[in-house]
């Protein structure tokens, strides 16, 4: 038989009126109380009923706030929350959104007092907009950003945060350690920080290696299949092409693979391409993609995991000080070298 609220309280030593409001985070509970419905809680494994936790008030829900154009990146992130919300007993609510709208602050907080929601996981490029995170605290709303850096780029709010810089050089010396010194870049939404930092990893490496920055091989765009196709086209009309280039995500790779194989130009022999995330564009393509591989799912599940505790304080047992930072690795494949076997030093290949 399932555990009840009074075998809980029956061996925490407390009323059920205690364990009632302990689950329901109220404030009112003494530490020593609280420490012992969650023992007991855990011990017996007792599971609240969501719904009468709505009807009491208590957060039974959270909400992923997103406003991306990569489905797959969506998609891997809306898997890694619902993860820990089905581990946790949480409901998840997905709002898309355009982050650029003025109302977006208001929208963001109506979720919450519409939908009910204890909280939010904000992803780029909302998770990264200084006057949204300052309102979302003013409101006291509950939230944790995943953002692009190698640490947490403020102490506004908890941060789960991915190195894209860092990938990013990395990526640009397994080029460089091709024999490459002409590597274009295609960026990603400006809009992004992810876009800026892995520009400022891949000039770096090619600093590092007394390479010239050429501003005419670095061209803006979005995160898209058909940005790729746009900027490979510009270069080669242009007769402009280098003998690399990096995408700033896979979409972007796969979409200059396209156009430039299409148009007479052999993928490594004459152009290596590399793309970043390692989404399932990398491993569709002929030949497939050199990437970094970015685990969506488990940043989005740091993310939820984060917000959760920090939405039901005392229940969780979990350092939130330290585990919330990820570096992509770099992936090795048929775009960047004409033999498989032909490895960067510590870089998987699959």
């Amino acid at each position: 038989m399932k555990s009840t609220i009074k075998d809980v309280a029956r061996l925490a030593g407390v009323s059920f009126k205690t364990v009632s409001r302990v689950i329901n985070n109220e404030r009112t509970v003494k530490e020593e109380s609280q420490a012992k419905v969650w023992k007991a809680i855990k011990q017996l494994d007792y599971q609240p009923n969501l719904s009468a936790r709505h009807l009491r008030g208590a957060p039974s829900s959270i909400a992923l706030i997103y406003d991306n154009p990569n489905s797959n990146y969506i998609i891997e992130m809306q898997q890694g929350v619902l993860d820990q919300c089905r581990d946790k007993r949480f409901e998840l609510v997905i709002h898309p959104c355009d982050s650029s709208s003025p109302d977006i602050v208001k929208e963001l907080t109506q979720i919450v007092t519409k939908s009910g929601v204890g909280g939010m996981v904000l992803t780029p490029p909302l998770s990264e907009m200084p006057h949204v995170i300052a309102k979302l605290n003013e409101e006291n709303i509950k939230h944790v950003r995943i953002v692009s850096g190698s640490s947490s780029p403020d102490d506004m709010s908890l941060c789960v945060y991915v190195d894209d810089r860092a990938a990013a050089n990395q990526i640009t010396q397994h080029l460089i350690e091709q024999g490459h010194r002409k590597i274009g870049f295609f960026g990603g939404d400006p809009a992004h920080a992810s876009s800026g930092k892995r520009m400022l990893g891949y000039k770096e490496a090619l600093q590092a290696n007394g390479l010239d920055i050429d501003d005419d091989l670095i061209l803006p765009g979005q995160y898209s299949f058909e940005s790729g196709a746009e900027r490979a086209r510009y270069l080669i009309d242009h007769d402009m092409l280098p003998t690399a280039i990096f995408g700033c995500n896979d979409d972007i790779a796969a979409g200059a693979m396209f156009y430039a194989q299409n148009h007479g130009v052999n993928v490594p022999k004459q152009l290596a391409i590399a793309g970043f995330e390692d989404n399932p564009f990398s491993r569709h393509t002929w030949p497939r993609l050199t990437t970094s591989r970015q685990n969506n799912n488990e940043i989005a599940q740091r993310a939820a995991e984060l917000l959760i505790a920090e939405i039901c304080p005392g229940r969780y047992d979990i350092d939130v000080e330290s585990g919330n930072g990820f570096e992509p690795q770099l992936v090795v494949r048929d775009s960047t070298v004409q033999v498989a076997s032909k490895k960067t030093a510590g870089a998987v290949s699959t």
